[in-house]
Parts: structure tokens; C-alpha cells; sequence
């Protein structure tokens, strides 16, 4: 797998702010917010896209939910949040190094896509 700019923040290589960070994953904000809560959950396994994942990686998924879920209530934004992961190119994905995008602060309308996430 090609080196990304996540993978490259997950090793700290580039100088970041964790919002949260554990053995298994990192929390960022998002540079180009979507809604005014906008932040990655980025897992430290380069996985390009949730398609490659396979049985091995079972564990580390769930555990980026968990994750989302004591995120969001940091963030106070417990009640009301989208989750949201891009699958390819086609689906958005800009990065391919598996993440997820929080967003909240917002309302978030039913059939509303998530433009602009990568």
C-alpha cells in the first residue's frame, strides 16, 4: 500500500493535535469542515478502504465505533451526530487510508449525501 498523509500523522511524523489517540487509532480535526463539528478517526493499520478490510481487522472496526462513540461525547455532540466512511474512489474517497468523518453541529437531512468528505 502506498504511503498516505494519514499514515504519516498516525506515526507522527507530522505534527498534529490529537483530539483522542490510543494504541489503535488517532482523532483529528478535519481541515476542510464540513459541519462545525468535523473530525477523523483515522486507525493506526493502513487499511486503504473498508472493501480490502478482511476478518483480521473485525476488532479494530468495532473498536473505531467504540471510539466514535467517546469522541462524540467529548465533543458534547452525543445526541446528534452522522458517521460516515468512504469506500473508493467513486464513493469519495480521496485518502485511501480508512477513516472515519464525525460530523455534528448541524442539522443532518435524511437522503442529504456527504459531499465533499474524502
Amino acid at each position: 500500500m502506498e504511503d498516505t498523509i494519514f499514515g504519516k500523522i498516525t506515526r507522527g511524523e507530522i505534527p498534529t493535535d490529537f483530539l483522542y489517540q490510543d494504541e489503535q487509532c488517532v482523532v483529528i480535526k478535519d481541515i476542510y469542515p464540513q459541519a462545525p463539528t468535523h473530525v477523523l478517526i483515522i486507525p493506526r493499520k493502513p487499511i486503504p478502504m473498508l472493501s480490502v478490510a478482511d476478518e483480521e481487522d473485525q476488532a479494530l472496526l468495532g473498536h473505531l465505533l467504540v471510539v466514535a462513540g467517546k469522541v462524540a461525547n467529548q465533543l458534547g455532540v452525543e445526541d446528534a451526530f452522522r458517521l460516515v466512511i468512504n469506500n473508493g474512489e467513486g464513493g469519495g474517497q480521496t485518502v485511501f487510508h480508512l477513516h472515519l468523518h464525525i460530523l455534528a453541529g448541524r442539522d443532518m437531512k435524511e437522503g442529504e449525501l456527504a459531499q465533499g468528505l474524502s
